[in-house]
């Protein structure tokens, strides 16, 4: 759109409004929880949200390196929506193999590792071999995925009670829970990684424009298989935080974080000045979207109109997203 267009006469930018909307929308809502929730604004509170929000943060972690190499058209572009299913499998396997088949933590994380790999490389194959689209080819694999945790754990809930899962859930590291302190770490490497490496900057090269980072001599497959690949790995990760966050495996709980990754990772990117996926911006929407959801509970809001609020978000922080982009 020209920019005549997108900047209204005396110099309001139509384009900034629209990009910063979802924050604003945000914003609002948490305002409104804060005067409404009770003790919502203290630091045990804040310190509840930063837990619950970890696993949300590490599959975001994954979405967000698809998202930037494939491009953010929700379509066309780049999209995994295969992770949090992987997340699950993967504490669907350690539970099993941990608590009912009396296996060491290690062995159960080393098979479930290789089921996550198995995952990202299959989705990585289907889109940059097969040609499929990364929205229905994530989609398959997270139905496939979820029938495949279920028959693993012949859909009950499994505890598990192992040190590192204990460790993660109660512990604190330098004053924070230890699930959030180690989840930060996984940020900084992310973040690092992917903004501050020259591989990094290729992936979001060719995310940007697939015909420029061609002519530069750059393989967009290549970057965004290892995309794929690294988001099951994300997922891997974020099994652990699953299993401490319920002191076990629990099916169906993919679902709840499926919605939250998509609606976490968009609305991270209106933190962005060219309002773009980001790492960072993906983990900060995670937490927002922690608290609302916390905000809502202890509101005493019913569980279905949570859901129907975080879905319309979606399409809210979708839309205005598309919108933004066609006014550049």
């Amino acid at each position: 759109m020209p920019d005549s267009v997108a900047t209204r006469p005396g110099g309001f930018d139509l384009r900034r409004a629209v990009g910063m909307a979802p924050v604003a929308i945000f914003v609002a809502m948490l305002i409104y929880i804060g005067f409404n929730a009770p003790n919502f604004l203290t630091w045990s509170t804040i310190q509840l949200v930063l837990s619950q929000s970890v696993p949300v943060v590490v599959v975001c972690l994954g979405l967000s390196v698809v998202v930037m190499a494939g491009g953010d058209d929700v379509v066309s572009g780049g999209i995994d929506l295969s992770v949090p299913a992987t997340a699950i499998l993967c504490a669907g396997i350690i539970a099993q193999q941990v608590t009912l088949a009396e296996q060491p933590l290690f062995l159960a994380a080393m098979l479930a590792f290789g089921a996550a790999l198995i995952v990202g490389a299959l989705n990585g194959f289907l889109v940059t071999r097969i040609g499929m689209t990364p929205l229905l080819t994530s989609l398959a694999m997270f139905v496939a995925v979820v029938g495949v945790n279920n028959v693993i754990t012949a859909s009950r809930r499994i505890d598990i009670d192992a040190p590192l899962i204990l460790f993660l859930r109660d512990d604190r590291i330098v004053g924070l829970p230890a699930g959030v302190a180690i989840a930060l770490v996984l940020c900084v490497v992310f973040v690092f990684a992917i903004h501050h490496t020259k591989w990094g900057l290729n992936l979001q090269a060719v995310g940007g424009s697939r015909e420029a980072a061609e002519v530069s001599g750059l393989r967009p497959s290549h970057f965004l298989f290892w995309s794929f690949v690294i988001a099951a790995f994300a997922g891997f990760l974020a099994s652990f935080f699953v299993l401490a966050r319920g002191s076990g495996s629990s099916p169906g709980t993919e679902d709840n974080l499926l919605l939250e990754m998509v609606l976490a990772t968009f609305l991270g990117a209106s933190f962005s000045p060219r309002r773009v996926v980001t790492v960072w911006g993906a983990v900060l929407g995670a937490v927002l979207v922690a608290a609302l959801s916390i905000g809502f509970k202890s509101m005493g809001v019913n569980v279905f109109w949570t859901g129907l609020i975080k879905g319309s978000l979606i399409l809210i922080v979708v839309a205005l997203g598309a919108a933004s982009q066609r006014m550049r």
